[in-house]
């Protein structure tokens, strides 16, 4: 938990110091609440898009 709230933070810190976009694949559902945009795939293709407009830090985040 602890090394991947770090992981979170790294991500997190690169994209808003150096505007990078940064792509993380995941199940959990906890986390994707720190993108700006999530994509749902099903079959392969993309079944679903939201924006965030509450964008959560990762300390926030918890699972």
């Amino acid at each position: 938990y602890q090394t991947g709230k770090l992981v979170l933070e790294a991500i997190d810190r690169a994209n808003r110091e150096l505007s990078t976009t940064t792509v993380v694949i995941t199940h959990n559902a906890s986390i994707a609440l720190m993108a700006d945009r999530v994509l749902g795939l099903s079959d392969g293709r993309i079944a679903r898009e939201e924006r965030n407009r509450h964008k959560k830090a990762p300390a926030e985040i918890t699972w």
